[in-house]
Order: structure tokens, then C-alpha cells, then sequence
């Protein structure tokens, strides 16, 4: 059985809450796996913490709470600072390296993307900083399938943001330059 645990998180606004549910889509919608996401978020409309927990598994989830994560994505060091210690040893950390400019030295696979640089300069569009690191996270480790995380953020986006996403996701993929799959 193949069981990933992914704590996606960062600062409302960042869209982490949004990543996690075109994760899960596309594992259920179009990769025929299980999956669940759960999420929580400070009461802060922009700023406060927002994070959202992902399994996603090859059989039905029985235990769907999130307590060593396989992998953390962090969009702002408040991320690193919440939820780090809860890596596994061998766990794989990508950061968006604009917005933790110093992730912690004891994790051994560290990537980092300057997603929020790309969203702002080569796409003109900020708010697309989650989806370029769902696109680097897709490179580093298939927890699914490109097609169906492709799939799943045209299912999430308007009908005028799909070419814009689907770029995001593109350059977010480009990034990584060693994936570990």
C-alpha cells in the first residue's frame, strides 16, 4: 500500500488551502486513488496561518489525520516554524525560498523554488504562487499524476485562468532540477 502524508501550509491569501484540495481532486477525480484533506486557518482573512493536511493512498483512508507528514510544503516561514518539527527524518521539504528565506538545516531533502518571484515577475499574477509550488512538488514526487493535477486546477480555476494556472503549474514543474522520482 502507498500512503502519503503532506501538510501543505502557509499564511492566508497564499492559496495553501487551495492547493490541498486540487491535490486531492485530482488523486480521487482522476488517478482513482483515496484521499482525504482536512484544514484549518487563523481568523485573519489575509496573514493569519492557513494550513491544509492531504493523505493520499492507494486504498481507502481509515486514519485520516496527519501526524509525521512525508512531505511539507512551506509558503512563508511561519510554515517552518508551525510545522517542521513534524517532518518525518527522512521527509522531503519544499519552500517557496522568497518567503522562508531560511529553512531549518537538519531535513535532508530540501527544494527550493522562488515561487512567489515567477508568480510575480514572469507571470504578472502572484496569486499564482501555490499552484507553481504544486508544480514543483509534482517533479519532486509523483504523488500523483501530472495529467491529473492538470485536470484538477482547470476543474479549480475559471475558465479565463486555466492558460494562466496551467502555466504556474509549468514553470513551478520546470524549477526543480533534481527530482528524486
Amino acid at each position: 500500500m502507498t500512503r502519503t502524508e503532506l501538510t501543505i501550509a502557509g499564511v492566508g491569501g497564499q492559496g495553501s488551502i487551495l492547493a490541498g484540495t486540487v491535490l486531492g481532486s485530482a488523486a480521487v477525480t482522476y488517478d482513482g486513488k483515496y484521499a482525504v484533506q482536512t484544514q484549518a486557518y487563523s481568523s485573519e482573512l489575509r496573514g493569519g496561518y492557513a494550513a491544509t493536511w492531504v493523505v493520499v493512498s492507494d486504498e481507502p483512508v481509515v486514519f485520516p489525520r496527519v501526524t509525521r507528514p512525508d512531505i511539507l510544503m512551506a509558503q512563508a516561514q511561519d510554515s517552518i516554524n508551525r510545522f517542521s518539527h513534524t517532518l518525518k527524518p527522512d521527509g522531503i521539504l519544499i519552500v517557496d525560498s522568497d518567503m522562508v528565506p531560511t529553512p531549518p538545516d537538519n531535513i535532508g531533502h530540501i527544494f527550493r523554488i522562488p515561487a512567489t518571484s515567477i508568480a510575480r515577475n514572469r507571470l504578472k499574477a502572484p496569486v499564482t504562487a501555490n499552484i507553481i509550488m504544486l508544480g514543483a512538488l509534482c517533479r519532486v514526487r509523483r504523488v500523483v499524476s501530472r495529467e491529473a493535477l492538470e485536470k484538477a486546477i482547470v476543474d479549480a480555476v475559471s475558465k479565463e485562468q486555466e492558460q494562466l494556472n496551467l502555466d504556474a503549474f509549468n514553470l513551478g514543474f520546470e524549477a526543480v532540477r533534481e527530482p528524486m522520482d
